[in-house]
C-alpha cells in the first residue's frame, strides 16, 4: 500500500500531505519519492525513502519504474511534472497489470493537455472562451507568445510593438501568437479540480494568483466565486480525466467573463493551499483506489484562505555527495 511520488523536487508539502493521509489508514505504509538527483531534492529528503531514477526519455525509465514498484510494494504512483505525463499515460496498462494504480488521465486527454493548440480546441468544444489567435504575418498589439508544449512560463513573451518582434519569434514553429489578456481588467486563477474514476468532477477550488515566482504561485487566495458553477457545468465530466487537474483561467473583473488558458493533468505547485482549505485530494485518491469507495461532489472547503509562501530549509546530516 506504499505510494510513490515521482520527480518530487521541491514538493515537500505534497509529500507531507500524502504521508499524513496514508498513515492515518495504514500506519506502517510509506510515501516514497524519485528524482534524478534525489540527494539534493528537499521533497526526497522528507519522504520515507527515495530512489534515483533515469530521465523520463530514457528507454529504461519505464522498466526501472515498474521494477521499483514491485520491489517496494508500491500501489499508487503520483506523477508531478509535465514531461513525464504522456510517457506514463502511454504505458499505464503495464502498471495496471502489475497491480499499481498510476494516477494519470488517459493518453488521449493527456495529449490534449500537453498541446496548447488542442487545449484551446477542447475549451471551445465545451463552450469556454479562449484568447483569440493572432496572425503573425499581420499582428495586432499587444500580443502574447508562448510555446504550444511549454511549461513554467519558459519562452513566453509579451509583445507591445512591432519592433519587439524578432526573427526567433517569427520563425519558431513552436510559438503561438494570441491576444494579450490585460491583467488590469482580469484576475488570474488556477483551479484545482478532482476527478473520480468515473471521470466526474468531485471538487473545484479556484485559487486567485496574487504573486507568481519562477512560474509557480507564491501568494494565492481561495475564492468561491462564479468559476465554480461555470466549470462544474462546462467540465462536469471529462472522458479519461482522473485525479487532480489544474485549469488556468482569467476572470474579467467587471463582466465575470471567463477565458480558458490551459489544463494540466497533475498536481499543481499551489495545490497545498487547496489541501489546507479542505480539498483533500490525497485522502480521496486513497479511498478510491485502495478502498474502492466512491467520492461525492463537495464544495466544503474554506473560502478566502490566503497562502503566503516563504523559503524554508531541509537539513540533511552526514550527507554524501552522489558520484
Amino acid at each position: 500500500m506504499n505510494i510513490l511520488i515521482t520527480s518530487a523536487g521541491q514538493r515537500v508539502s505534497l509529500v507531507r500531505a500524502f504521508q499524513k493521509e496514508l498513515k492515518m489508514v495504514y500506519p506502517t505504509a510509506k510515501v516514497f519519492t524519485t528524482d534524478m538527483n534525489p540527494g539534493l531534492s528537499a521533497a526526497c529528503n522528507v519522504s520515507d525513502g527515495y530512489f534515483k531514477i533515469r530521465r523520463v526519455t530514457d528507454t529504461e525509465y519505464i522498466p526501472d519504474l515498474l521494477a521499483l514498484c514491485k520491489k517496494e510494494n508500491v500501489g499508487m504512483i503520483i506523477p508531478t511534472i509535465d514531461t513525464e505525463l504522456l510517457v506514463l499515460a502511454q504505458k499505464k496498462a503495464l502498471f495496471t497489470d502489475a497491480g499499481v494504480n498510476l494516477i494519470i488521465s488517459s493518453k488521449e486527454f493527456v495529449s490534449i493537455c500537453r498541446d496548447k493548440r488542442k487545449s484551446a480546441e477542447f475549451f471551445r468544444s465545451h463552450s469556454i472562451n479562449v484568447p483569440k489567435e493572432i496572425d503573425k504575418d499581420n499582428p495586432s498589439f499587444p500580443l502574447f507568445i508562448k510555446p504550444f508544449d511549454g511549461s513554467l512560463s519558459v519562452d513566453t513573451f509579451i509583445i507591445e510593438t512591432k519592433e519587439q518582434l524578432t526573427e526567433y519569434h517569427l520563425t519558431n514553429d513552436r510559438l503561438l501568437f494570441m491576444e494579450y489578456i490585460q491583467k488590469a481588467d482580469h484576475d488570474e486563477f488556477t483551479v484545482d479540480m478532482y476527478y473520480g474514476r468515473d471521470n466526474l468532477v468531485k471538487c473545484i477550488v479556484p485559487r486567485k494568483r496574487i504573486w507568481v515566482r519562477a512560474g509557480e504561485v507564491n501568494k494565492a487566495l481561495t475564492f468561491n466565486n462564479v468559476i465554480v458553477g461555470f466549470l462544474k457545468e462546462k467540465l462536469g465530466k471529462i472522458e479519461g480525466a482522473i485525479g487532480c487537474l489544474t485549469v488556468q483561467v482569467f476572470l474579467n473583473k467587471l463582466s465575470e467573463k471567463i477565458i480558458g488558458i490551459e489544463i494540466n493533468p497533475r498536481f499543481g505547485g499551489g495545490y497545498p493551499l487547496s489541501y489546507k482549505a479542505g480539498a483533500n485530494f490525497p485522502k480521496w485518491l486513497i479511498r478510491e483506489y485502495y478502498f474502492n469507495e466512491s467520492i461525492n461532489y463537495t464544495d466544503n472547503w474554506e473560502n478566502n484562505l490566503l497562502m503566503l509562501r516563504y523559503d524554508d530549509e531541509v537539513l540533511v546530516h552526514d550527507f554524501i555527495s552522489e558520484k
